[in-house]
């Protein structure tokens, strides 16, 4: 399946780029939280510069996967980029992996493919009715705000959590539109659509500010904070977007017994994932040659 191919590479490009941003932005002072000032100082680092350009494959691998198949199926497999990024971490960082953090990757990917099988996320349309959004625009803005407001209150790994699950929402509102978007291209209009669609630019817009909220979520609070909201928050809010704008389902009934284990699966990995020396910080740093 298509669509499954390119959510595995896109998980794949986010993994890398978690890692190379973290690496830039633990070193961004602390006066720059929240600033534009951020951007600018990451701008001068090469790392950061090479992990957005894993955030632009990402993007193209993220649009092929959702215009061809449902939102539902495309952005819960993105689960997989915690143990990716950890993985990921560890090479770079030239760490030798226990046995249990392979034992916990496996649980996740196990619990993955227990879950979409179980749910079996389907159906629905390509496109959203112009008047729904407003609400679903409005409802996303407030819960934005809420977490915001929250992490600005709060300090480390509090405000990387709250800041890791409002860039989620962003993603995932991102992918929504994303999916829209890509709907224009496909419905006859061409480029020209797909060129004048609002959805095309908030797709843009959703998805700088998804990423500033990032940065500064990776600025405040360790990996172990940031990518677990932001990975599973994603692949939960892209699913309720999925049901609610564009009427995909998902199995119910009895199915939830094997649903509920496949989300046990994945905690029990998630868990254990940020245990890990990795996750923590208290790994061994990479070779000054690799900074």
């Amino acid at each position: 399946m298509i669509s499954v191919l390119f959510a595995v590479l896109t998980a794949f490009s986010n993994g890398a780029a978690s890692v190379l941003q973290r690496r830039a932005a633990r070193d961004a002072p602390a006066s720059e939280a929240m600033r534009l000032s951020l951007i600018g100082h990451l701008l001068r680092q090469r790392v950061w510069l090479a992990g957005i350009c894993m955030v632009i494959v990402a993007a193209v691998c993220q649009a092929v996967a959702l215009a061809t198949g449902p939102i539902a199926v495309v952005q819960p497999i993105f689960v997989i980029e915690l143990p990716i990024t950890l993985l990921l971490a560890g090479f770079a960082m030239r760490v030798r992996l226990p046995r249990s953090l392979w034992y916990a990757v496996a649980a996740m990917t196990l619990g993955l493919a227990l879950g979409m099988a179980s749910a079996a996320p389907g159906g629905g349309g390509t496109s959203v009715r112009g008047a729904v959004w407003v609400p679903t625009l409005i409802l996303t803005g407030v819960f934005e705000a809420v977490l915001i407001g929250a992490a600005l209150g709060t300090r480390g790994n509090a405000r990387g959590a709250l800041l890791g699950l409002a860039a989620a929402c962003g993603y995932a509102l991102t992918a929504a539109l994303m999916k829209d978007a890509m709907a224009r291209l496909e419905g006859g209009g061409g480029a020209v659509a797909l060129l004048t669609s609002w959805q095309l630019y908030a797709t843009a817009a959703a998805g700088v500010g998804a990423l500033f909220l990032l940065q500064n979520a990776l600025q405040a609070g360790m990996l172990v904070a940031v990518q677990p909201p932001l990975t599973l928050g994603d692949a939960l809010i892209s699913v309720l977007y999925g049901v609610t704008l564009f009427g995909e389902h998902l199995r119910t009934g009895w199915w939830l017994v094997p649903e509920l284990v496949a989300i046990a699966l994945i905690a029990l990995g998630t868990v254990h994932l940020a245990r890990s020396p990795l996750a923590s910080g208290t790994a061994p740093p990479p070779p000054r040659g690799l900074r």
